[in-house]
């Protein structure tokens, strides 16, 4: 078979479909628990003690597994084709949101959610599937499609973990009381991310056709440690160049400020508003991050462009890391008094400057990138991401448990500060190098 028969036939059954579908389930799955996983953590410890160090290490755990499986899922990829790999992720994701759900120890938690990030960490594969069936006229829209996608998840994620949160509760039906849903109260949600991943597999085994030519197939057998030394090769060869490096070390910084909010969100708002914090619940939390999807999603779907044509990307970059950064320092200061009012608008500076310094970044990327590298370098930066990830909910976890309790200048509100600090950091790094403005007959 040849690869444009292949590609034919794969486009009569409509793969994109199924991979929207596999970005979707990976992004409800990184951003479902953000509204209740504070809750869920309170209710396994039975005490607020490391609450927020409990909180940030399941957290991590989902971006460690994602960084180190990444490669090896791309490499497998390459070997057995992109199908079975597609279908392992989905599988294995319909297993472990369940097992998260029920999870009666911190310890089970704690391991559901790594083998979570372990079978998301495919969602590379994707990108792959669609260069391989892809004309180049059709990539940018087909990878447009793969970034709605995200949109999606991120949107819909929260809204599904904070709005279908301990269901027994529920005042409109009594249905859930006295089941499994009462003595695990976040099992709903996890259970509904679970069916759209065997919704998506059993798509994905009914419409799915393999990409890659056989005789394409690299045979080659990479052991694990050899795939992940050479992505850590990968990024110091890119952090030592002139141009890729001031924009991938201030997007790092960026990212550790904006993950240490995945973690101190939630347990700020969770506090009473006599300690300081606004008193909501995971439904009213996941309704905040709703809102953050579709800001977000408004500017990267419907703003993004224009306001390219007419600022540039390397201006939206710095301005999008600057609005995020001004977001996350101002959150420990909404009052209780004018809650709603004072978090969405908050956290609408937080989705938007987001929203413009994501997208900036990759057309800055593929700008400076030569024709044969574009994969390592939007690999590094995914790793360098994943990275941050791991950094920014740990640091964030621990300065919380440190200081929440604290009098004086060094209380609940130095960790916004400091993801204030990690976002003007980055600012300053692309600000005051050799990306800044450059153009692209200047770049490497």
């Amino acid at each position: 078979m040849t690869l444009e028969e292949n590609t034919s036939k794969s486009d009569k059954k409509n793969p994109m479909l199924v991979l929207f579908l596999v970005v979707v389930v990976d992004m409800i799955g990184f951003t479902m628990i953000i509204p209740f996983l504070t809750f869920q953590v309170e209710f396994l410890a039975k005490s607020d003690q490391n609450l927020g160090v409990w909180v940030a290490v399941i957290m991590a755990a989902y971006a460690i597994a994602q960084f180190l499986f990444s490669p090896m899922w791309g490499s497998l990829s390459d070997r057995i084709g992109r199908r079975p790999v597609l279908m392992i992720g989905l599988a294995g994701n319909t297993a472990f949101f369940v097992l998260f759900g029920i999870a009666n120890t911190l310890w089970l938690a704690l391991i559901a959610r790594f083998f979570t990030g372990l079978f998301n960490a495919n969602v590379a594969v994707t990108r792959a599937y669609v260069g391989d069936i892809s004309t180049p006229a059709e990539i940018p829209k087909r990878m447009g499609i793969l970034g709605a996608a995200f949109g999606l998840g991120f949107t819909i994620g929260p809204a599904i973990g904070g709005w279908l949160s301990e269901p027994a509760k529920w005042s409109f039906t009594s249905i859930f009381v006295d089941t499994i849903f009462a003595s695990n109260p976040y099992l709903l949600p996890c259970l509904v991310a679970s069916l759209l991943s065997l919704f998506s597999f059993i798509l994905a085994w009914r419409i799915l056709e393999e990409s890659v030519v056989p005789s394409n197939v690299d045979g080659t057998r990479k052991g694990f440690l050899n795939i992940l030394t050479e992505n850590i090769q990968d990024v110091r060869k890119m952090l030592n160049r002139p141009i890729l490096s001031p924009l991938l070390w201030s997007l790092t910084f960026f990212w550790v400020g904006f993950t240490i909010m995945h973690v101190t969100f939630i347990l700020f708002t969770k506090m009473p508003g006599s300690e300081g914090g606004l008193g909501f619940n995971a439904a009213q939390n996941g309704t905040v991050f709703f809102s953050i999807g579709i800001i977000g999603a408004i500017t990267q779907g419907g703003l993004i462009s224009s306001l390219t044509k007419r600022f540039g990307s390397s201006n939206l970059l710095g301005a999008g890391i600057l609005i995020a950064g001004l977001g996350l320092t101002c959150i420990p200061y909404v009052s209780e008094d004018i809650a709603w009012i004072g978090i969405i608008s908050v956290t609408a500076l937080i989705a938007f400057g987001n929203g413009i310094a994501t997208p900036s970044r990759a057309t800055l990327l593929t700008q400076y990138s030569g024709r044969n590298e574009l994969g390592v370098i939007m690999g590094v930066a995914e790793s360098l991401r994943a990275m941050s990830s791991i950094i920014g909910v740990l640091i964030g976890g621990i300065v919380w448990d440190i200081t929440v309790n604290r009098p004086g200048f060094f209380d609940y509100h130095t960790v916004f500060l400091m993801s204030g600090m990690f976002a003007l950091i980055g600012f300053c790094i692309f600000r005051f190098s050799s990306a800044w403005n450059i153009s692209s007959d200047e770049s490497e």
